[in-house]
């Protein structure tokens, strides 16, 4: 156990982050347990406990009586400067003792840019941070998450990548451990944990490449090694695991509310958006379970917020009956209910009525695109007039702040689509005027914010090519000359971040490489502007022999083989290829709600219509 002293703790700017103990942690006695689990998240505290994933897997690894999950975070700067000063490893809150001392240490994949600090999590561990030099007296690295979807960057770096909904493989893997420790090498327990659907052992798998500098063969290396990675998913989603006691933190962090997630999955089929892809089928909770999740969750932690959470809240299919019951059996408490996100089309004035009659809160729509042609590329299926529509009801029932979220650098865009984002922000800004003063609340503020495109792997836009950091700049430019009022307040992104991040999101195994030599460089926190450093990643790129444009500005041809094709999510390729000539021509496909679209998610895991109604209540 490391002894974190007072006087480490006065140094730091926040201190919470470290000490542990929090409302419902969980204590076990480490020596009773057969198998150490250190969950890790790459990103500090705040950000981390905001993540629901680790909630729920925290609370099914602990369910286990012969495992003791505990977390660890990346530490901010200062108080990395403090560990490494005192010769004090990276520890977990709960015991405090190194990661070096568990049997597993996870990483949940969230975000390219936080890769350089599981690294720098390792090395203050003092583990070796490539797997090939990491023997049996290291803890095994396993990785999962939605860029585990790409896995090949950190192929050198985890041990084990799991695919799919963690819930489901987690346990199949720790009772396979359990069966094995101390009686099989490091590499047989590897070569025995592959045959557990949804694991994938990139040191059992070797890949060559044509002159050109794409792959020419990926493949395994032994007979029993799975040619194919299957996700896992859960079919009983209602009877799932959830936690009934969360965390409650001694210090704010992102999202410090109760998060019930309603749903997984999405039916709008967004040409974009990789989780709508890799979250199919659609599997509803039932409001009965939601309701005594809600109920047990306020009792436990005290918290007065409710968040409703999934990829698109409001198309749950009892939303309204569900948010009305939420505030009838709590809202004479004081409790809230939040909407992370409404997508426009879905927007529904009686329900954010409901809503406020606790407390208003900002809207937040996202149209992606300022022109209906873009929109139609993308497959959003909203229009214009739709978009007005939401924002006078908004308006009309006492809104005034609005965000709205955007995309530039999407495949097939011009300038002139970008010049309508900032159009349509000021269509909207009109809206607010028209509403009789009498009516409307006072000082309007419209926060529009745009995020560069990054193609990702299983979606139609996998093939194309990202914008150029020039052009996106230009288009920038285009976005904030077409806004006028005062009112709408303009944010956009950093475009050498979104580059890296689309280097990554579709990179290969010569990637790992980089992305050690720019760690070694001093690479951290590279999704914090205030520590990104482009030029380390630039020298970094150019001493390994890698281009960084190979991987963001090429287009792919439809019959490349590609880093992830090994992976089965279970829409079919020609499914995405068709999608991706539906963009071209600007059609839309409808919503799977309406009837089957045909990606294959029916056919090849025969569970989870996410068309049919009739899974839900």
């Amino acid at each position: 156990m490391n002894k974190i002293t007072d006087d480490i703790l006065y140094k730091v700017e926040k201190p919470a982050r470290y000490i542990g103990g929090e409302l419902n942690s969980i204590i076990k006695d480490k020596n009773s347990a057969y198998i150490r689990f250190a969950f890790c998240f790459p990103d500090v505290y705040e950000v981390g406990m905001s993540h629901l994933g680790t909630k729920i897997l925290y609370h099914t690894l602990n369910q286990r009586e012969d495992t003791y999950c505990e977390r660890a975070f990346a530490p901010w700067p200062d108080m990395e400067e403090q560990l490494r000063k005192n010769k004090i490893p990276l520890y977990t809150l709960e015991s405090k003792d190194s990661l070096r001392e568990f049997d597993f240490i996870g990483f949940t994949l969230q975000y390219e840019m936080s890769y350089t600090n599981i690294l720098n999590m390792l090395d203050m561990a003092g583990i070796p941070l490539r797997a090939s030099q990491r023997d049996e007296s290291f803890p095994l690295v396993i990785a999962g998450g939605p860029c585990a979807y790409n896995p090949e960057p950190l192929y050198d770096i985890a041990d084990v990548f799991q695919l799919g909904e963690g819930e489901e493989v987690i346990n199949e893997i720790l009772d396979l451990y359990k069966k094995c420790k101390g009686k099989l090498t490091k590499e047989e327990f590897l070569l025995k944990i592959c045959s557990i659907e949804g694991v994938y052992v990139p040191s059992l798998y070797e890949v060559s490449y044509n002159n050109d500098g794409t792959i020419r063969e990926f493949r395994p290396k032994f007979k029993e090694v799975p040619e194919k990675i299957t996700k896992r998913f859960l079919s009983s989603f209602d009877e799932a695991e959830f936690p009934d006691n969360l965390i409650v933190p001694f210090t704010e962090i992102v999202h410090d509310r109760i998060v019930l997630e309603t749903f997984r999955g999405c039916t709008n089929g967004c040409r974009f958006c990789q989780a709508g892809m890799i979250y199919r089928p659609v599997r509803e909770r039932k409001t009965a379970t939601l309701l005594s999740q809600a109920d047990k969750l306020l009792k436990n932690t005290g918290y007065e917020e409710i968040s409703l959470s999934s990829l698109s809240t409001c198309d749950y299919s009892d939303i309204q009956n569900l948010v009305n019951t939420l505030m009838l059996e709590h809202g004479k408490n004081n409790v809230g209910i939040a909407l992370p996100s409404i997508r426009v089309d879905a927007f529904s004035v009686d329900l954010i009525k409901a809503i406020q009659k606790v407390r208003k809160t900002g809207l937040t729509f996202a149209p992606e695109a300022g022109s209906q042609r873009m929109r139609d590329v993308i497959n959003k299926g909203v229009n214009e007039e739709r978009i007005i529509e939401a924002v006078k009801n908004a308006f009309e029932s006492g809104w005034s702040t609005i965000k709205l979220y955007f995309m530039i650098g999407l495949p097939y865009e011009n300038v002139e689509d970008c010049k309508a984002i900032g159009e349509l922000c000021e269509k909207i800004a009109e809206e607010y005027f028209k509403v009789p003063k009498e009516v409307r609340s006072k000082g309007l503020r419209i926060t529009a914010s745009t995020s560069i495109f990054v193609p990702k792997p299983f979606t139609p836009f996998q093939w194309a090519p990202m914008e150029s950091m020039e052009t996106v700049v230009e288009k920038i430019k285009a976005v904030k000359n077409s806004i006028r009022s005062r009112a709408i307040t303009y944010n956009y992104h950093h475009s050498e971040v979104s580059y890296l991040e689309g280097v990554f999101a579709r990179g290969d195994r010569r990637l790992c490489d980089v992305l050690i030599k720019a760690f070694e460089k001093g690479a951290k926190f590279d999704g914090w502007n205030e520590y990104f450093n482009f030029q380390i990643w630039k020298e970094a790129l150019d001493e390994c022999g890698v281009s960084g444009d190979f991987y963001a500005y090429r287009e792919r041809s439809i019959d490349e083989i590609l880093p992830w094709d090994f992976i089965d999510i279970g829409v079919n390729r020609s499914y995405l290829v068709r999608e991706n000539e539906k963009a071209l021509k600007e059609q839309l496909t409808q919503n799977c709600r309406l009837g089957c679209t045909g990606c294959g998610i029916n056919v090849n895991f025969k569970e989870g219509k996410c068309f049919d109604g009739a899974l839900l209540n």
